[in-house]
């Protein structure tokens, strides 16, 4: 088991040497880059982050997203971590473990979510990422009681946090790279409720001057997705920014992008603003 460590170790070094040169932007600093992660043992044993999660027990659970549970974790060192396990039975499980590993050991800025490790014991695939102790923004935003918490100058931070992180993702980060899940569920909020986009597992890298792509995979959210996305598999940044977009319309609003509650001329938020305009 411990050569099998070093292994994919060693492996997972190699990938992002080869990810970085395959079309990264910094050159030089792309090879400290690389000298870095060499030296920094990114993967945690299962038994410590059994131990850590009280073996993932169900007081310690999170939430669940759109590839497995997430649990609290309280490390050796007093340090508290969120542990994301990816579902055995998910058939894209170890393709999206893969992809959100590799792109968030390049990724620093104060409006993503930091990873710090992961762990790929046997069949079992988990990232771990810092703990955020205000869950996420749907947690307070689709809550009566708790939305009274973001009062607008809190909202308007929020936005323009989101902006910054989709503003680096997109023009300033290593690789262009397209989210295709930005949404309430995948925006974390820290103790002050400044938000850090989270869930990589959906995204797309775009290396050189790549500017979009036709894919047939559509992968996101039904609300979210841009119409030229979902209907045609036309995917650029602006795939983000209606989603985006949609996002800003529920913080203003309060209110889902769907919502079956209301009457059906209110249902849809989009075709309901629609009337305003």
């Amino acid at each position: 088991m411990l050569a099998l460590m070093r292994f994919l170790s060693y492996l997972c070094a190699c990938l992002l040497k080869r990810f970085k040169r395959g079309g990264g932007r910094g050159g030089a600093a792309d090879d400290a880059e690389d000298e870095a992660v060499d030296s920094f043992d990114i993967f945690f044993e299962l038994h410590a982050l059994q131990i850590a999660t009280n073996f993932f027990s169900e007081l310690n659970k999170l939430g669940h997203g759109g590839f497995g549970p997430v649990y609290k974790g309280l490390m050796p060192n007093g340090q508290e971590v969120a542990v994301k396990k990816l579902s055995l039975e998910s058939r894209q499980g170890r393709r999206e473990f893969t992809n959100e590993v590799k792109l968030l050991l390049k990724l620093q800025h104060k409006n993503l979510v930091t990873l710090f490790g992961c762990c790929a014991e046997g069949p079992e695939k988990m990232l771990i990422y810092e703990y955020l102790p205000n869950k996420s923004l749907d947690y307070f935003l689709f809550d009566k009681e708790k939305s009274a918490s973001l009062d607008w100058p809190t909202r308007f931070r929020i936005v323009t946090g989101i902006t910054r992180g989709l503003q680096y993702l997109h023009e300033e980060a290593p690789l262009r790279i397209i989210h295709r899940d930005i949404k309430a569920s995948n925006i974390l909020l820290d103790e002050h409720l400044n938000p850090k986009i989270s869930d990589f597992g959906l995204a797309r890298l775009f290396p050189g001057d790549d500017t979009h792509v036709n894919t047939f995979r559509i992968s996101g959210t039904h609300g979210y997705m841009a119409p030229e996305y979902a209907m045609h598999g036309y995917l650029s940044v602006k795939t983000d920014v209606f989603s985006y977009g949609v996002l800003v319309l529920e913080i203003v609003s309060g209110r889902k992008n769907n919502d079956t509650k209301l009457s059906s001329e209110k249902q849809d938020l989009l075709n309901y603003v629609s009337y305003f305009i």
